[in-house]
């Protein structure tokens, strides 16, 4: 019997994986030290490191903690969102609608991660909650039709 990769699972299995590559700890150094953020691959390798998680704190300060805490719990809300996403969207989802339900799913998940995990931040604020969710969005805008094209790969469920 074979075994078919849905529109969401090949979504989830994406953006696990751009989110396990691209924002690990040292993936984002090589980036922040090798790219010029004023440079379109700069900018852009800087999008997909977006999401970045780490194993521990450079520093072992307590802002340093809630950074990392906040980091590492928004690249799993991100996972997390896109999969409860796509598995709701994807019932009848092919071609072109799954690459936009892909697409959109990043852009919506990254958002509603970054606005959750801000409060976990020092001194949290609706404003910075915004401008998270923003930047979150963002991300999704740029790095979700990666995902987009992936979820193309899937078969409806329905």
């Amino acid at each position: 019997m074979a075994r078919t990769r849905t529109v969401a699972g090949a979504g989830t299995i994406g953006t696990a994986l751009l989110v396990l590559l691209f924002g690990s700890q040292p993936i984002v150094e090589w980036v922040n030290k090798h790219t010029q953020p004023d440079e379109a691959f700069g900018w852009f390798m800087r999008v997909l490191t977006w999401p970045r998680w780490a194993f521990g704190p450079v520093d072992g300060s307590a802002g340093s903690m809630r950074r990392l805490l906040a980091d590492d719990l928004r690249a799993l809300l991100l996972i997390l969102f896109v999969a409860v996403i796509l598995a709701v969207g994807a019932k009848t989802a092919s071609g072109v609608s799954a690459f936009i339900l892909g697409w959109a799913a990043v852009i919506f998940a990254a958002a509603l991660a970054a606005f959750i995990t801000a409060f976990i931040l020092a001194d949290p604020s609706l404003l910075t909650a915004l401008q998270l969710a923003a930047a979150g969005s963002a991300y999704g805008l740029f790095a979700g039709w990666i995902v987009g094209a992936i979820t193309v790969t899937g078969k409806a469920a329905g």
